[in-house]
């Protein structure tokens, strides 16, 4: 059974508390030493300073060390004195400066409730909307189509023809689709017949909605092209969501956050 850090935590605080209270009736002395072990220990002025001169470049020497052959992308400061974020890709870690442990997961404000991972990922994960390449994408447009979202998509994933479900319940929106296929090699014989198909948009929407097989059809792809520019954001998985307000999601989302989302672009 795997426990969460802070119920280990617990779990060890309880072993040393229940072994103290076993022996404080016979040796009080030893309950006040385990009282004594477990207080807080406040950090001196001198490990403060020591903690502050910390060089993030050492810190980064110290992890490639550790884990040859992994690039670090960066490494950061945190609020957390003696904690240091460092940046695989587009993963977040947090190590001592040693580099002696290392933590996997969010680093939560507590006071503020703030998910400080979640918002530096967003920002890492953001790009200009109006950089990409829209001339590769299937375009399909509702209403006014005023909003705009990109999406990558590969023909044979089960979560973005959720999306597409999702997407039949909102209005005013124009969807760029990236067409990756990754997923099998049939993907890609499905990517080449409906981009190559004379009305691209019904052919994808008549696919990922009713199932209907794409055509068989030969032309051109910017297949590649979209593979690079994928690699080049980090997308690692369909759907990935892009926004006009040069946000993404990984993932489908749910009609109603989908629908706040687009709401929150007028």
């Amino acid at each position: 059974m795997r426990f969460s850090g802070f119920l280990l935590a617990m779990l060890l605080g309880a072993s040393v508390s229940s072994s103290a209270w076993s022996q404080s009736e016979s040796q009080p002395e030893a309950q006040a030493e385990v009282q004594e072990a477990a207080a807080v220990v406040q950090p001196t002025p001198e490990l403060i300073e020591q903690v502050q001169v910390v060089n993030l470049d050492d810190v980064k020497k110290a992890f490639q060390q550790r884990f040859p052959g992994v690039e670090v992308n960066g490494v950061s400061d945190t609020p957390v004195a003696g904690l240091y974020e460092i940046q695989i890709g587009m993963d977040l870690l947090y190590a001592d400066a040693q580099v002696n442990y290392v933590l996997q997961g969010s680093l939560i404000d507590a006071r503020e409730r703030i998910d400080l991972t979640a918002a530096k990922l967003e920002k890492l994960t953001a790009i200009s909307f109006s950089s990409l390449p829209l001339q590769h994408a299937v375009k399909q447009v509702t209403g006014s189509g005023k909003r705009q979202m990109a999406v990558f998509e590969d023909p044979n994933c089960g979560f973005c023809k959720r999306l597409h479900v999702a997407l039949k319940e909102i209005d005013d929106v124009t969807v760029y689709t990236f067409l990756l296929p990754i997923l099998s090699p049939d993907s890609e014989v499905k990517a080449r017949n409906i981009w190559c198909a004379k009305d691209q948009a019904k052919v994808w929407k008549d696919w990922m909605l009713d199932g209907k097989t794409p055509a068989e059809a030969q032309c051109d792809t910017p297949v590649e092209e979209v593979k690079a520019l994928a690699a080049k954001l980090m997308v690692q998985g369909t759907p990935a969501i892009f926004f006009a307000d040069d946000s993404r999601v990984n993932g489908a989302l749910p009609v109603d956050q989908l629908k706040a989302k687009l709401d929150a672009l007028n």
